[in-house]
């Protein structure tokens, strides 16, 4: 059985050399680009399963490729790992923001990052499966419809990733249930040794973004993780 195929954005060449190396190693199909315009082309003409995609690419950064990816019908089902060598954490945010999956800081391990990619991949095969339960839950203002993956709030469809509307459903499915940071990373991202709890810290934080005026909805609970507030 053949293997996902996997693009990589990176203009480093050594970088993207060792990427590549670690990913065919593992079975994966690999190709790869250099610069954002050659990337999102290939992304649109290969329709890879994921793209492993660096933040700082000469010619379109690697937040403007993710953004057109996701707003075009044809692209936004492909995962996104992105790669990115800032410390600002608003820039991680930024990149959750518009549709990426999961992030990557460098320096990476190649064991780090083939976790990583494994856990997105996996995703792809058990997407939204608490919606098995519940179907449509309604929260005052908030609407979550599994069945069209769609997050309304106060009547205008509110635009999260794969990975923000599994958290959200998950919290409001449960209001007054308090999730620890490992159960939301095991239920939500997957489960991987390198996956860090504090990339729930980060979903969590670009979704409350887009709550708005109903970022309270979302709890943090001290020494605990979060819940989504009480009926």
């Amino acid at each position: 059985m053949s293997k996902n195929s996997i693009l990589v954005i990176e203009d480093d060449p050594d970088i993207r050399e060792i990427i590549e190396y670690n990913l065919k190693r593992e079975g994966y199909r690999v190709f790869s680009e250099a610069d954002g315009e050659s990337g999102l082309a290939a992304a649109r003409k290969s329709a890879p399963d994921l793209v492993v995609l660096d933040l700082m690419l000469p010619g379109m950064d690697g937040v403007e490729i993710c953004r057109r990816l996701k707003e075009d019908p044809v692209t936004r089902g492909i995962a996104v790992i992105m790669v990115t060598a800032k410390d600002d954490e608003s820039d991680v945010v930024l990149g959750l923001g518009v549709g990426a999956d999961d992030y990557v800081p460098k320096p990476f391990g190649p064991k780090a990052l083939m976790a990583r990619v494994r856990a997105v991949l996996r995703r792809g095969t058990l997407r939204d499966a608490a919606s098995t339960t519940k179907e449509r839950v309604v929260r005052g203002p908030l609407v979550i419809d599994t069945v069209r993956h769609e997050a309304v709030l106060d009547d205008v469809p509110v635009t999260l990733t794969p990975t923000e509307f599994r958290l959200l459903h998950l919290l409001a499915s449960h209001p007054g249930r308090a999730f620890s940071r490992s159960q939301l990373l095991s239920r939500v991202i997957g489960e991987s040794a390198y996956v860090l709890d504090r990339n729930i810290d980060v979903h969590v934080r670009a979704l409350r973004q887009k709550l708005g005026d109903h970022r309270d909805m979302i709890e943090t609970v001290r020494s605990v993780g979060y819940r989504f507030q009480a009926s």
